[in-house]
């Protein structure tokens, strides 16, 4: 599959992305950044002259009614300037949020529709991990952009007026207060690159510390800790991580406390130079106290808008490359058609034949393949019975069939058309399957087995759950189909054994009514018993259906039409039970040992 193209990370594309989205999902975003940045600016110039002017009137002896009158404005304008940034910054958070639960809603929608094989794609899952990151709370880039973008501006206004300002006064005490704001600026940048450099070094220290809480922590835990008597282990790992963590801060607050001296030494000259630069001024006759005071003032505050402007760039340099992250992710290829392949209608009443061709699929870094060269049709209504070892290739074949996976080599036909034409998700809706690594979501149990957005048909429901021998399970409970199932989020929810909750996805599969189901180990947690009775009915449930069943256990798979024993990702042998025992091959020899167990147990015989 031909790999994402590299984003470009300028700060200008992440900007068109943000402001993109905020376009669609909130347009008051744009507008409230560019008051925000007005207001600031504004607040920061009335606080910068509302003492000098102030003192000024002092120094006039103006009337006191006149003094009270200026205090009085300032106040008021001051007052209002905060309540008004404060309202805005308020009610700002709410398209903001809007914009990061937009980009949080297309992260997931990829994540969820994209093509199968981007699932086992170890570059595509650490892009959906940080492209989720990115969108975690409001401090992640894609909310935080904005606070960035509106400090920015701010700053650049600020820094405007400022300038204009002291160049008045001097062009080269202004020359010298950015030089040495710069200095202040790249003494910290050089704090910050050196945590981030050593930020695996902390992580490595963090981590054990992690897992051993999780493990101290973890109910799946409880009982071996307890039986085996872990605790002192679990207490010495802690000690050894931390110590070595304690290590790291003692390296770190080092080298920040020769940072942070150098800082302010650059401070301590720039104030030195700007209070002697002043003075001068004063003694000269040149300049009040009121102007000393002003200036003063806006000298230092000057040196906060150079730093603020880099800072702010540096900031939204830092977020744009995690906003191309998530550009990159819902930018990621699709090796399958999905909107743009051929429209493919579901008709349970159509005859569907599933054919591969010479087909061979290996998994990316596999010297071998999985499946090889394989020749394979799969007849309208037929019941096929797939068996094997373990990497025999016996579920990777199901996936191919399913079209989940396309063959390096050879083709999968529908119908004698090849599925890579089609839709892939009308191709999806013709199949029912039970995987091994089946879902269960955090819902009730008629949730679980209709998953879809169409009213549910309770009576289908029992009907299902009736074949998959649940309707007992579900009728001795208070809540009878309305039961939760999990714990994670209902404090009442059920917790299904292996066997229920298999039996349960047996029902989905059955309510999905689907031309072709799927059963991939779908009794493996069922004791022999019961699977024997659970296979007994497939038959019957899966009556003008085309089924196709993965089995390690051999004898549950004899009322199939055919069976294929897989060896190696090759169809060794093929036939019927019967015909297959009578050949005396692979199968026959795997299931005489299987079937002593069987036989002790009065399944079967023979």
């Amino acid at each position: 599959m031909e790999k994402a193209k590299k984003a470009s990370h300028s700060l200008f594309q992440s900007t068109f992305f943000m402001f993109s989205n905020a376009w669609q999902t909130s347009k008051t975003v744009l507008f409230l950044v560019l008051a925000l940045a007005f207001l600031c600016a504004s607040k920061a110039a009335a606080e910068l002259f509302m003492a000098p002017v102030i003192l000024q009137k002092i120094e006039n002896a103006a009337p006191l009614s006149r003094l009270l009158g200026t205090i009085a404005a300032f106040g008021a304008s001051l007052l209002t300037l905060t309540g008004l940034e404060a309202y805005l910054r308020q009610n700002a958070l709410f398209g903001r949020i809007a914009v990061r639960r937009h980009i949080l809603a297309e992260i997931a929608g990829k994540a969820t529709r994209t093509s199968y094989p981007n699932t086992l794609d170890t570059d595509f899952i650490s892009f959906e991990s940080r492209a989720y990151k990115a969108c975690e709370n409001n401090a992640s880039p894609t909310e935080a952009f904005w606070s960035s973008l509106t400090d920015l501006l701010a700053n650049i206004l600020s820094f405007a007026a400022w300038s204009f300002l002291l160049s008045g006064l001097s062009p080269f005490l202004l020359l010298f207060i950015t030089a040495s704001s710069v200095c202040g600026y790249l003494v910290k940048k050089r704090t910050i690159r050196w945590i981030w450099l050593h930020r695996k070094e902390e992580a490595s220290c963090l981590k054990p510390m992690d897992y051993i809480r999780q493990v101290s922590t973890g109910r799946q835990y409880a009982k071996d800790i307890r039986i085996f008597s872990l605790q002192p282990w679990l207490l010495r790992t802690w000690e050894t991580a931390f110590g070595q963590y304690q290590r790291f801060l003692a390296k770190r607050e080092k080298f920040c406390s020769i940072s942070d001296g150098a800082d302010f030494f650059l401070m301590l000259l720039q104030g030195c130079f700007t209070f002697y630069w002043l003075i001068r001024l004063i003694l000269a006759q040149k300049l009040s106290a009121s102007g000393f005071l002003l200036y003063f003032t806006a000298a230092n505050g000057f040196s906060r808008w150079v730093t603020g402007i880099m800072d702010s760039f540096s900031r939204l340099h830092s977020q744009s490359l995690d906003l191309s992250v998530v550009r990159e992710f819902l930018h990621w290829p699709e090796p399958f058609l999905f909107e743009n392949g051929k429209h493919l209608p579901k008709d349970t009443n159509r005859s569907y034949e599933i054919r591969l061709e010479n087909v061979s699929f290996s998994y990316a870094g596999c010297e071998r393949n999985t499946i090889s060269h394989m020749n394979l049709t799969v007849s309208p209504g037929e019941k096929l019975a797939v068996v094997g070892l373990n990497g025999a290739g016996k579920t990777t074949l199901i996936k191919l069939i399913c079209g989940l996976l396309d063959p390096a080599e050879g083709c999968v036909l529908l119908n004698g058309e090849d599925i890579r034409q089609y839709n892939r998700r009308d191709y999806y809706a013709l199949f029912s399957a039970v995987f091994q690594d089946f879902s269960i979501l955090e819902a009730s149990a008629a949730q679980n087995i209709c998953q879809t957005p169409a009213p549910m048909d309770a009576g289908r429901i029992l009907e299902c759950m009736s074949m998959a021998g649940l309707t007992e399970k579900i009728q001795s409970l208070s809540n009878g189909l309305d039961t939760k199932i999990g714990k994670q989020i209902y404090r009442d929810g059920l917790e299904l054994s292996g066997g229920q909750a298999q039996r349960l996805m047996l029902a989905r599969a059955l309510y999905k009514n689907a031309p072709v189901v799927i059963l991939d180990e779908p009794t493996s947690a069922l004791d022999s018993i019961a699977e024997h009775d659970i296979y007994l009915k497939y038959s019957q449930m899966t009556d003008g259906h085309t089924s196709i069943f993965i089995s390690h256990r051999l004898a549950s798979t004899r009322f199939c039409d055919r069976i294929l024993f897989l060896e190696q990702g090759r169809i060794k042998e093929e036939g019927t039970h019967q015909r297959l025992l009578a050949r005396g091959g692979s199968y026959a020899a795997l299931f005489h040992i299987q079937s002593q167990y069987y036989q002790e147990k009065g399944i079967f015989h023979g």
